[in-house]
């Protein structure tokens, strides 16, 4: 889907949930205490980390996993779909006792959902479990970092070795995780799930939000926030701010501009933008940069066929897309066909494209 260009630093070191997922399609949800049949069923593997990463393999990119399973059947599964894949495990931590993680998911044909029922591996990954000279292994010659959010002990380890060795990280932030705020304040670039923005900062409406992240991280770049069939909303630092005769625009007010900007017959993903400008968040704060919006690729109902491990395709696209140097307008619209992509197979991995195929 990349096409025949690949990257000249292909390295994508990614520390995060790995799994494997028990995936049961119905023809719609069960009611408490109902039985029911499963119109389809495989197993395969998961984990925001281990989806993201075989993603950015497919496309062509050289990813090493850190992450913990144990020495069990799901385990040997786990590593060995990830190794099939091209994604580096000779930095997972294989625990000699416990259990791998696991999760069985619900796909709901009626209402194009799904319910995840997650049993995290035993025992969890500590900082210890990743001796020094393994991290620098990982982090040697590495283009960008990546982090799903869990394994925040380690992960932090592995972020602040990263910005010492002046590698750019991303994180993809699904949701509030215990340690998540300490890594958040060393990223360059954020991806995020639609609730995300506003639970963190407590403001109103989306843009006031994005606003008010880039005020409270100052390092980063730019932060994306997906919203499903609706598509994504972005908002990048301007690199030189804006002068000050400059007339302030209110975020919300230009959100809704851009928003009416769209070309709704257009079924492939299209991206909208702003000119660089001083946004004004009411009662945050103003910050120079470009609001963007991305569309979603409109999947016609007979092809979409589960939404599982989207927002891990598209935060795979994104790292291509930035090792790549894609313009920002490309980018967004890269990630949303490969997350488009992905929406056409069941479970997280099986609709992932490779960079030879076509589009």
């Amino acid at each position: 889907m990349s096409g025949d260009f690949l990257p000249e630093n292909s390295i994508v070191v990614g520390c995060g949930a790995v799994g494997l997922d028990f995936l049961a399609t119905v023809a719609a949800y069960p009611k408490p205490d109902q039985k029911i049949r499963s119109t389809s069923f495989k197993i395969e593997g998961g984990g925001n980390a281990g989806n993201a990463l075989t993603c950015a393999a497919r496309l062509g990119l050289k990813p090493r996993i850190i992450s913990k399973v144990a020495d069990d059947t799901q385990g040997k599964r786990i590593l060995d779909e990830l190794q099939a894949d091209g994604v580096d495990t000779s930095f997972m931590v294989v625990s000699k006792d416990g259990t791998s993680p696991f999760t069985y998911i619900i796909v709901d044909n009626e209402t194009k959902s799904r319910t995840c029922i997650h049993t995290p591996g035993f025992p969890p990954m500590k900082s210890e479990d990743l001796p020094e000279s393994s991290l620098l292994s990982a982090l040697n010659g590495a283009r960008i970092a990546y982090f799903d959010g869990r394994l925040h002990e380690t992960a932090l380890v592995v972020a602040n070795k990263a910005v010492k060795m002046n590698i750019p990280i991303l994180v993809d932030a699904e949701r509030l995780r215990e340690g998540l705020d300490d890594l958040l304040k060393v990223v360059d670039y954020v991806v995020c799930a639609a609730q995300f923005p506003q639970v963190w900062t407590e403001a109103a409406t989306i843009p006031k939000a994005l606003v008010s992240m880039l005020l409270k991280l100052p390092k980063v770049k730019f932060v994306i926030v997906t919203l499903g069939k609706d598509g994504c909303v972005m908002l990048e630092r301007s690199a030189n701010e804006v002068t000050s005769t400059e007339e302030e625009m209110d975020v919300d007010k230009l959100l809704k501009s851009l928003e009416t900007r769209k070309n709704r017959s257009i079924c492939t993903p299209s991206c909208i933008s702003s000119s660089v400008t001083k946004l004004r968040a009411e009662g945050i704060g103003t910050i120079s940069g470009r609001l963007y919006i991305g569309t979603a690729e409109n999947i016609p109902p007979s092809e979409l066929i589960d939404t599982t491990g989207a927002g891990d395709a598209f935060a795979g696209a994104v790292l291509y897309a930035i090792c790549a140097n894609f313009a920002t307008e490309k980018m967004l619209c890269f990630a949303a066909k490969v997350a488009a992509a992905k929406c056409r197979a069941l479970g997280a991995r099986s609709g992932l494209p490779r960079h030879n195929d076509g589009g």
